[in-house]
């Protein structure tokens, strides 16, 4: 059994394409095909189908998931940690943060707490929350720094992560004003609206489907652009292209200075979380020292 063969599967198991996962796992297709084939025959049993309509997780395969992922993960931090123990391996903790927040939030809630600073080098990493997601998944950083609420998907929600919320914001309905400065683009019941709207990789976008979802919302979207960057969707409703949702931590200067209105009533904002993501499990001590800071802030 190989390490690798850990990782392609859960890069499979994550796209469901073997094309796109073996341009992840940056290996040809038949080559990635024959790790996963290595892979089935190790545990003896089939972890895939493979049809003419695509590729599914079967139940051997659903069981495998979760412990393979804190496997995986456990590997890559015992080996982390051993060449920290050697002297080799000392590196900046890493804390992958959206790009929502990387922006906004992070300076100003990294600058107020002297004691993390004093207890050794971050290095930030900023991407989207589907990248975020998979980089603490793997391991890769120690903490992640995510916009949340309590009804969105998220592929950390389970037992292997804890969190601490660090702070609070609001998704707002934004449209740039008309002449008469009240929003352009109005959210109204039954009158369909321009939307500018988060992609797939987007963890606000998850908000926002939790929260407003087709079945349940009172108004009618009409999508007419897609960015999982949230400063991309405020540059667009700025120039008055549609309605977005846009964290009040990125917009509060375009709505002080009048460049964007809110486009509903206060019963279409969302209130979300800012909170710290962690492995449950005990971690170095340099990133305890780190969590207990936090904490106690």
């Amino acid at each position: 059994m190989e390490l690798i063969w850990f990782e392609d599967y859960l890069a499979l198991a994550e796209t469901l394409n073997f094309s796109r996962a073996a341009e992840l796992r940056h290996v040809t297709q038949p080559a990635f095909s024959r790790r996963i084939r290595a892979l089935e025959g190790w545990v003896g049993a089939a972890l895939f189908t493979r049809t003419t309509h695509g590729v599914a997780l079967t139940p051997a395969g659903e069981h495998f998931h979760d412990q393979a992922e804190v496997l995986t993960r456990a590997l890559h931090q015992l080996r982390r940690d051993t060449l920290e123990v050697s002297g080799r391996g000392i590196r900046p903790l890493s804390i992958a943060a959206t790009h929502a927040l990387s922006f906004t939030f992070f300076p100003k809630w990294i600058r107020s707490n002297d004691r993390v600073l004093a207890l050794g080098n971050l290095n930030l990493i900023s991407d989207s929350m589907r990248a975020c997601e998979q980089m603490m998944l793997r391991g890769d950083v120690q903490f992640l720094l995510c916009h949340h609420h309590r009804n969105m998907s998220s592929r950390i929600g389970s037992g292997q992560f804890k969190s601490i919320v660090v702070g609070a914001d609001t998704l707002l309905p934004l449209s740039a004003p008309a002449a008469n400065g009240v929003a352009r683009w109005r959210l109204r019941r039954g009158e369909p609206v321009k939307y500018l709207a988060y992609g797939a990789q987007s963890g606000l976008g998850r908000i926002v489907a939790a929260q407003w979802g087709a079945k349940d919302r009172p108004f009618a979207l009409e999508t007419v652009f897609t960015s999982h960057l949230a400063a991309t969707l405020l540059s667009m409703a700025r120039a008055g292209d549609g309605v977005a949702w846009l964290p009040r931590t990125l917009a509060e200067e375009d709505i002080s200075a009048g460049l964007l209105v809110e486009a509903g009533n206060v019963e279409f904002q969302i209130p979300i979380e800012i909170r710290l993501f962690r492995p449950v499990a005990r971690q170095s001590k340099a990133v305890e020292a780190i969590w207990s800071a936090f904490e106690r802030t």
